[in-house]
């Protein structure tokens, strides 16, 4: 099982690429299956959670050819079989997005509950009953597209990759109206063609660098990023003090060595993301005063607080919200990655303290974030990856 050795103390300095969302990747990737033509992805990121969705669409019957260059071609001129493996649901909770599809073009579908990160319960009901899930409206999109007659969906997620999956499947000829808001239009359409689509940029890559300038007191270019998709997370880092500003390239973040504490609160789009949380717990273990940090999308997602007071972070636990006292000097430790975000927080957190510390368990990093160790290193981090 692969590890991160980190030495803290070095300020990051340089630009880093975005690589494309994986949250944007997968559901265009499943949607493949809902037309007998080629569709054609650019910007896909190459982390393990694609990888997985490779290997379930071929089980399927889809053709799927991977390029150097971030591209992928997806056929599904027939499909061979209405029925998700097991073996590879179990892995990756966006395994359940092939649901609507195989239903809109095959009449049957069958997917066992997924597995992901164990970061609180998902319910798979929010999906067949159509309720405020980025997922859930996404499988609902795709179902409904090739449905007959108008189907509406209320309390629709408004997340950015909602509404790039409804631009690719409006490419392919689907009638969908009101993507982005909460409710959403879907005019049933008797086939879809193939297609050509650019995944949207990673929000979620491009806010932990941006954090990864602010706790380093760096001066990093987070390339191939759109700040639009970010609003609320930089708007909470700016209040915390962090300089950041935007441009048609990307952002840039400025530490000033100056953090202050700062109260968040996660909701469901455009508030701040429940995937950034744990990004911003390890930058107020540096910021001046006490902060409030509340998760009110997932009951289990703080687990990566424990892990940053085995470094010396000072933070209690109350209910669903922490309280980070900060300014702490961290220490250099061994520590275990227990989910997808957390293993970001740990590796921020890292950068910053005394000491080597060891990262285990980054098979989680390696669903999300492609080459991390790779691009932190080319900005100036010490960094390396434990075989």
């Amino acid at each position: 099982m692969d590890k991160l050795r980190i030495t803290g103390g070095t300020r990051l300095k340089g630009r880093v690429k975005i690589s494309g969302a994986k949250n944007s990747a997968l559901p265009a990737m499943a949607a493949s299956l809902l037309t007998a033509g080629e569709v054609t992805l650019e910007n896909v990121p190459l982390v393990n959670d694609i990888f997985t969705t490779r290997r379930l669409l071929r089980e399927l019957g889809v053709i799927v050819e991977f390029e150097p260059d971030h591209s992928a071609r997806l056929r599904a001129e027939k499909i061979l079989s209405h029925e998700a493996p097991y073996d590879l649901v179990k892995t990756m909770r966006a395994s359940v997005l092939v649901l609507g599809p195989l239903l809109a073009r095959t009449g049957h579908a069958r997917v066992s509950l997924p597995g992901g990160c164990a970061i609180g319960a998902r319910p798979i009901n929010l999906h067949i009953q159509g309720k405020i899930t980025v997922t859930g409206t996404e499988n609902l999109m795709m179902a409904a597209s090739l449905a007959h007659g108008q189907t509406i969906l209320q309390n629709a997620a408004r997340e950015p990759e909602v509404v790039d999956l409804a631009e690719m499947l409006n490419r392919m000829g689907a009638k969908i109206d009101g993507a982005g808001t909460p409710t959403i239009k879907i005019e049933g359409v008797h086939e879809l063609k193939g297609t050509m689509h650019r995944v949207i940029p990673d929000r979620i890559e491009a806010g932990t660098f941006l954090v990864a300038g602010a706790i380093t007191n760096g001066d990093i270019e987070v390339l191939n990023s759109n700040p639009n998709h970010l609003t609320s997370v930089i708007e909470k880092l700016r209040e915390a003090g962090v300089n950041i500003e935007t441009g048609p390239e990307g952002m840039a973040v400025r530490g000033n060595g100056a953090l202050k504490a700062t109260d968040v609160v996660t909701k469901e789009y455009p508030a701040f993301a429940t995937d950034m949380q744990a990004q911003y717990m390890a930058l107020m273990t540096q910021a001046n005063g006490i902060s409030f940090i509340t998760e009110n999308i997932f009951e289990n997602r703080f687990m990566h607080a424990s892990e940053l007071m085995r470094m010396g972070a000072n933070i209690r636990i109350d209910g669903s919200r922490a309280i980070v006292s900060g300014k702490g000097r961290l220490t250099g430790a061994n520590v275990i990655a227990s989910d997808l975000r957390a293993s970001a927080s740990l590796i921020l957190a890292a950068l910053i303290a005394d000491g080597v510390t060891v990262i285990d368990r980054v098979y989680h990093l390696d669903r999300g974030y492609e080459k991390i160790e790779e691009k932190l290193r080319s900005i100036g981090a010490q960094i390396e990856r434990l075989k």
